[in-house]
């Protein structure tokens, strides 16, 4: 997802890297350039209505959003596309990355997301997600497994948060069911991604069309599990 801060990391189905906990990074894999300041949430919303460019908020401080790869790219629209055709005329509705959504006071920018709840035509926060997408990247997969993870796990209109993988067909959901927090795997070309809240299914195949896929799939759901760091999700959501 573009803007989450890089604070070390692991990945699905990769090698872990471990990134400066400065959060400012020029390196290709890094998809923010955080700014040290610090604020509340409407000092944050007031200040970022002047800016040209879209700013993320971590509690504390706005960390500037950059662009990310064709891939990325790609699997967001693609994910866009399956969930506006399977639910149009539907009360849930998605959105993509240029509405932001408030949890647990921060301002983030999911690469899609769906509220089932009308939103006004000028209205610029949505505070009750139910499914939230993030698309996996270097610089952002400690941001996306761990802190936004908890932030999700805490919003309790979220039901499902779906982290995609960019180098090859894989997912890690995280369900919510009663009081659990739970972890499910989704890969391989064959694989469905079910999402039981909104009442649609998609399938795998059709969120990674037209994407070249650079990464080797996992063999198995363990291997999947163990690379990309899943031990780690797991205990950051109590699972």
């Amino acid at each position: 997802m573009s803007g989450a801060r890089p604070r070390g990391a692991a990945r699905l189905g990769g090698r872990a890297s471990s990134l400066c906990i400065t959060r400012i990074s020029n390196s290709p894999g890094s998809m923010n350039v955080a700014l040290r300041r610090t604020m509340s949430l409407q000092q944050f919303l007031a200040w970022e209505e002047r800016q040209a460019l879209r700013f993320e908020f971590d509690g504390f401080q706005p960390v500037a959003m950059t662009g990310g790869t064709a891939a990325h790219s790609a699997i967001q629209r693609n994910i866009l596309h399956a969930l506006t055709g399977r639910l149009r005329g539907k009360p849930c509705q998605p959105y993509g990355s240029d509405l932001k959504i408030e949890v647990v006071g921060r301002i983030r920018y999911p690469d899609a997301f769906v509220v089932c709840t009308p939103a006004a035509p000028r209205q610029t926060v949505i505070t009750d997600p139910v499914v939230v997408f993030e698309v996996l990247s270097d610089g952002t997969a400690n941001t996306d497994l761990v802190e936004k993870n908890a932030e999700y796990r805490t919003a309790p209109s979220i039901q499902r948060y779906i982290i995609l993988e960019q180098t090859h067909a894989a997912a890690i959901a995280f369900v919510r069911k009663g009081e659990d927090w739970i972890t499910e795997i989704v890969a391989g070309d064959d694989a469905v991604l079910r999402l039981p809240e909104i009442g649609i299914e998609v399938p795998l195949a059709e969120i990674y069309a037209d994407v070249e896929l650079t990464g080797t799939p996992p063999e198995d759901d363990d291997n999947l599990a163990e690379s990309s760091g899943d031990d780690r999700a797991r205990n950051s959501s109590g699972a």
